[in-house]
């Protein structure tokens, strides 16, 4: 009886220190340039570089350049408001990437 224990004991003990050594698996985020945040400069970006932001295609892309022209370069992202087809929804999803 005390050898079975004992040998119960020994094989818990080995099989403890074996979980512990295993390695532990590290989820790493992908750092591709993809997944980095690309900042669009409102005052001088392109057609197409405004485009590619969230919800904005090619006709508000074109809207915001017009705007620019005609009233001259954006005081704040806010002002995006004004031009038509823009609104309060679409400037706060494309916030983080935009810039003066």
């Amino acid at each position: 009886m005390y050898k079975h224990i004992l040998s119960v004991f020994i094989l818990l003990s080995l099989l403890a220190f074996s979980v512990e050594a295993a390695p532990k698996k590290v989820d790493v985020a992908p750092t591709s340039e993809s997944s980095q945040l690309q900042l669009v400069k409102i005052n001088s970006a392109t057609v197409t570089e405004l485009a590619a932001l969230s919800g904005v295609g090619e006709a508000k892309a074109q809207a915001i350049v017009e705007y620019r022209k005609v009233h001259g370069n954006f005081k704040s992202i806010d002002q995006l408001n004004e031009v038509k087809g823009i609104g309060e929804k679409l400037i706060e999803k494309n916030r983080a990437s935009l810039s003066l």
